[in-house]
């Protein structure tokens, strides 16, 4: 029996019920969820082990979570244009004067955040070390010609979203992505959500767990390959480079250079209270922090506005994004229809439901195979509607 800690309030013990699920029937060894309702946290509950047979994943425990960070990368971008610093209809090149190279003029800020601007891959062959100093990759990002012909086609900048975004931040404001999250949102919301997490943070990380991994059946390994393998665009825009160093090299992720470096489309370190909290603070007030929201709904709206469809060119799926989130759809199932967030590769999941007053966090050690969530996530999202009654969007049932 998996040893569960921290509180559910009184109806949403099936939230509880599907959380203790998860280890029993679907896989889990460390994990954590948490969600405020209307700004008041409902649900924090954490269990398992930090690795197999190691510490528990109690309520210390911290953890990668991928693309999950994006969420929080968007929150940076779209607090700059609300601010009247960043106009997302504008040139990257006005602010980046070096990415107007090999025809990318014209290219808006809103392409670099809804995923098409045709650079899903740093078009250079570059080892994990050179591709965490941050200035030579983006030096190549502003030299290199785009994939396809920006704005006609979009496809997940899985790794290079952060550089590119981070970058147009960096040129605004004088600070890192990491810095600026750390002062206008971790800051002030008392987050323990790093992005660039210093050492003396990385004890209580949980190292990742691989899952879900090559399959045994020989005609679905090859499929895999085709859709995933190293020369294809999905492997080179997760593994952030063109040799896709990020996905070919195993264990990456739980190198503390890895985790000390910068990398806000994919290197966050939190905890699923903070991922609930961060959400619930930008659609409104919450308790011992700031009693308004950190963007308006007005902010909400536009970034809400879906800026894409049809299918991914790397994700190969349909997928429905807006300035820097994924949107509610049937691959991002983030509960009500005006739901927003963002999912990391392996299972994590963070979004808000403003209609609903919803927030949600969701963070584990153990990936499962799949880069937009899973019967972890989706069982626990099923639970918490059954509780407050409310119906969901996209939300699959039971499998």
């Amino acid at each position: 029996m998996v040893d569960i800690g921290g509180h559910v309030e009184s109806g949403f013990e099936g939230v509880r019920a599907a959380f203790e699920a998860n280890f029993t029937e679907r896989g889990d060894v460390g994990a954590a969820v948490a969600v405020y309702k209307d700004g008041h946290k409902v649900i924090d509950l954490w269990g398992g082990e930090r690795e197999k047979g190691g510490r528990p994943y109690d309520e210390d425990t911290l953890q990668l979570v991928f693309s999950t960070t994006k969420g929080a990368t968007a929150i940076c971008a779209n607090l700059l244009a609300q601010r009247g610093q960043l106009d997302f209809d504008a040139p990257v090149a006005e602010y980046w004067p070096e990415f107007a190279a090999a025809g990318k003029q014209d290219i808006p800020v809103r392409w670099l955040m809804c995923h098409k601007a045709g650079l899903p891959y740093v078009d250079e062959d570059m080892t994990v070390d050179e591709a965490l100093d941050w200035d030579r990759v983006v030096k190549v990002l502003a030299e290199q010609a785009p994939v396809w012909e920006p704005g006609t086609k979009h496809g997940y900048h899985a790794v290079t979203y952060g550089w590119l975004v981070g970058e147009v931040v960096r040129r605004i404001t004088g600070k890192t992505l990491g810095q600026v999250f750390a002062e206008e949102v971790a800051g002030p919301l008392g987050l323990e959500f790093t992005i660039g997490t210093p050492d003396e943070l990385h004890h209580r990380i949980a190292p990742l767990i691989q899952g879900g991994g090559v399959p045994a059946d020989p005609e679905a390994a090859a499929l895999m390959q085709q859709f995933m393998g190293p020369d294809t665009m999905l492997g080179k825009a997760l593994g952030g480079v063109r040799n896709g160093a990020f996905f070919s090299e195993q264990g990456v992720f739980n190198r503390p250079d890895v985790w000390r470096a910068e990398l806000p489309a994919a290197n966050g370190i939190t905890n699923a209270r903070s991922l609930a909290r961060m959400y619930a603070g930008v659609i409104g007030g919450v308790e011992d922090g700031p009693s308004e929201g950190l963007l308006t709904p007005e902010t909400i709206a536009k970034a809400c506005e879906p800026q894409t469809s049809g299918n991914d060119l790397v994700l190969i799926l349909e997928s429905v994004f807006g300035l820097g989130f994924f949107l509610s759809s049937p691959m991002a199932p983030y509960g009500g229809p005006q739901g927003f967030g963002h999912t990391g590769a392996g299972g994590s999941v963070g979004f808000a439901d403003p209609e609903n007053g919803v927030a949600f966090g969701y963070v584990m050690n153990k990936m499962q195979l799949g880069l937009t969530g899973d019967e972890r996530t989706t069982s626990l999202i099923r639970a918490l509607y059954e509780a407050i009654g409310a119906p969901t969007a996209h939300v699959p049932p039971p499998a």
